[in-house]
């Protein structure tokens, strides 16, 4: 099994979404080249496998030139054509940390509005009992 596994670690990122594809089929033969033919589109069983070396090559891309930085630079550019308010609930709602959330938001729209704080509701009543004057 150790063997499988650094074999498996040596093909990277395409090696993980076959084994993952592989899991998802139940394993057999058949059902591992219909999901690859599937996943390849119009251009089939090569277009599937192409397209696990494509993540691979991706894969690397994103590793050397960091997943902040590409973030950063996909909505800088988005925010030329849309609107900075979707953008920013967009980034709110991505499965990433919240810190690298506040970096992206912090760098599409520098002066970042939080939603309006509400004011401190009090703890304490005072009742004052006066007493008739006369």
């Amino acid at each position: 099994m150790d063997e499988l596994v650094k074999k498996i670690a040596g093909l990277g990122l395409p090696g993980i979404l076959f084994l993952i594809a592989s899991a998802a089929s139940g394993g057999s033969i058949p059902a591992v080249a219909t999901l690859l033919s599937s996943l390849g589109g119009p251009l089939g069983f090569l277009g599937g496998l192409g397209l696990l070396g494509l993540a691979g090559i991706l894969g690397e891309y994103i590793t050397a030139f960091g997943i902040e930085n590409i973030l950063k630079l996909v909505y800088s550019e988005r925010s030329k054509t849309e609107s900075v308010r979707f953008l920013l609930k967009e980034i709110q709602d991505l499965p990433i940390t919240d810190s690298l959330k506040l970096k992206l938001k912090h760098h599409i729209s520098p002066v970042v509005v939080t939603e309006a704080e509400e004011s401190p509701i009090p703890t304490t009543a005072e009742f004052v009992d006066e007493q008739p004057v006369g």
